[in-house]
């Protein structure tokens, strides 16, 4: 098979149909759209409602949903509190703020697991996961929950 033999499936291409070329076309004179009126003599977009107030204007716009129950993490692995972190340091919101490792204090910071620890810390979190619990734990740590 050539690039140049290659067909559209049969039934896939229609014609267009040309209205408008005289009464032997069956598509003449009025050109299928009837007799007079509106539709005969303009197209009209299919929201129009005959000059009343368009229904997407007479609702009120509401935009989004906030869910009050849902509370914003930052996550910070427990690799990264070996990395930028020394032993018996305390860690908590001002501390990794000022590390740049979180952008805003407003959210809570939820301790996650990746990453190894081997350094004793003391860490004051929203959120904790259990296996960064265990890690900590594990290196002689603690962990607070504010």
């Amino acid at each position: 098979m050539r690039l140049s033999e290659l067909k559209p499936p049969k039934g896939s291409k229609k014609k267009k149909v040309r209205v408008g070329r005289g009464i032997g076309s069956g598509m003449g004179k009025t050109c299928a759209r009837g007799t007079k009126g509106q539709k005969a003599r303009r197209q009209i977009h299919p929201a129009f409602e005959g000059g009343q107030t368009p229904i997407h204007r007479r609702l009120p716009v509401k935009k989004g949903f906030k869910n009050p129950n849902h509370k914003r993490y930052s996550p910070i692995n427990v690799g990264l509190l070996q990395k930028y972190f020394s032993a018996g340091d305390t860690v908590g919101v001002q501390e990794l703020s000022a590390k740049g490792l979180i952008r805003s204090k407003t959210d809570g910071v939820k301790i996650l697991g990746f990453g190894e620890l081997k350094i004793k810390l003391k860490v004051a979190a929203n959120a904790c996961s259990r296996s960064a619990r265990e890690k900590i734990e594990k290196a002689g740590g603690e962990v607070v929950n504010l």
